[in-house]
């Protein structure tokens, strides 16, 4: 059995608590947080250590942010560094397990035009090593893992499969950073996802979900059992996060999402 998460702002409720609350009756184990930039995650502890003595389970933090490690402006970069190193810290302190960030997001693709980055792969790889290095010590001085996710290639150029990130983690060379796989993005990009998790597993960190439509486990046609049984044989014993839009009733839909990937293998 996996430990199942849903993010906080699909969960009904006005208060981490009550979120919690209604998580726990839907079979959840724990509430993965949203991070925006300009310090509002930092801002938020006074609420995340309210929540924690109430026993709200949080376990990992997914940003919110409009731009990534990997962007093309030095300045940019610059402050999502800084930004993620405040949400590790902040994971940190209320005994999470870590951050999952892309690399970037709706910064570029190469299958709509101009098809042609400003930066060429090279430099685009100098430019994530550099990151993950830095993000990496102070995860590892944190005592919490940097989760790298793989978009599909609409929405980044840099980073669409497991087997790209698994490269990079490698060379930067540090237990601190693994992989957050994405089932939606998977979908996409891998021509067997069952496979590339198995292929991967050493480096697989966390797992978000969703289904093939990105909407919650279930209203899609992903193969769920191939996808968790894949998991497990790779002996993955991390979080399931649900990580989707939601069809139909929102409180309904993410309230049968527990017992959606629990028939299926979960």
């Amino acid at each position: 059995m996996f430990s199942l998460a849903a993010q906080e702002q699909l969960l009904p409720g006005d208060t981490l608590q009550q979120k919690w609350e209604f998580a726990q009756a839907a079979g959840y184990d724990g509430i993965e947080l949203r991070a925006q930039g300009d310090l509002r995650f930092a801002a938020r502890l006074p609420e995340l250590r309210r929540a924690l003595a109430d026993g709200v389970v949080m376990p990992t933090v997914c940003v919110d942010m409009l731009h990534f490690f990997g962007d093309f402006d030095a300045g940019r970069r610059r402050d999502a560094v800084a930004q993620m190193k405040s949400q590790l810290s902040v994971i940190a302190e209320i005994g999470g397990v870590g951050a999952q960030t892309p690399a970037s997001y709706g910064m570029f693709s190469r299958r709509l035009p101009p098809f042609t980055p400003p930066r060429d792969e090279a430099g685009d790889r100098a430019v994530l090593l550099d990151g993950l290095a830095e993000l990496g010590e102070h995860a590892r001085r944190e005592g919490v893992v940097l989760f790298l996710e793989p978009l599909n290639r609409y929405e980044d150029h840099m980073v669409n499969r497991l087997a790209q990130a698994t490269e990079l983690i490698r060379a930067a060379g540090l237990d601190s950073v693994r992989i957050g796989i994405d089932s939606y993005h998977m979908n996409i990009e891998e021509a067997d996802p069952a496979a590339a998790i198995l292929d991967n597993a050493p480096w697989i960190g966390h797992a978000q979900v969703s289904d093939s439509n990105r909407f919650q486990p279930g209203a899609g046609h992903l193969d769920w059992p191939a996808w968790l049984g894949a998991l497990r044989a790779a002996g993955y014993t991390g979080w399931l996060a649900a990580e989707c839009r939601l069809t139909g009733d929102p409180a309904a839909a993410v309230a049968a999402v527990p017992g959606f990937l629990r028939r299926a293998g979960a």
